[in-house]
């Protein structure tokens, strides 16, 4: 079963990458805040549909949830906003590494304090050089980007 979420979020990492530029793309031309709105409209539509066929849970379950979980609907929000106005600007694979640097600084951190009820894993040597990698890789593939730009006016 291991091996099948592996594949599966592999493959969800390029759906992510393809909606990204695809949404990129969109937003010149319908605007990133409608983008953005179309984007979660699909979702809902298909999410709804998937929902009345396979759903097993209790959507009530949402007005008893604490406020502060709630904030997560938010959060996926701002994301994918902010990666819609990103990648026109600096590409899909700069926001995709500057997005996942951001999320293995925080997930660091939400481990190594045990945030929000998970699991404290400390911040140890190999945990810093892996973040410190990420953010070296993300600076040069920027600043490849900036040379290709370049060379492309």
């Amino acid at each position: 079963m291991g091996l099948f979420m592996i594949l599966f979020t592999l493959i969800g990492g390029i759906t992510l990458s393809a909606q990204s530029s695809i949404n990129g793309t969109f937003s010149r031309k319908a605007g990133t805040i409608e983008t953005t709105l179309l984007t979660f409209l699909t979702g809902t539509m298909f999410l709804t549909i998937f929902i009345l066929f396979f759903g097993s849970g209790n959507v009530l379950a949402l007005l008893d949830a604490p406020k502060w979980q709630l904030s997560a609907a938010f959060m996926g929000t701002m994301y994918l906003l902010l990666t819609v106005m990103a990648v026109p600007r600096i590409g899909v694979i700069a926001t995709n590494i500057a997005g996942i640097a951001g999320q293995l600084i925080i997930g660091v951190i939400i481990d190594h304090f045990g945030w929000f009820n998970s699991l404290v894993i400390e911040l140890d040597a190999k945990r810093a050089f892996a973040l410190l990698f990420m953010i070296i890789s993300l600076y040069f593939i920027y600043k490849g980007n900036k040379g290709s730009n370049k060379e492309n006016s």
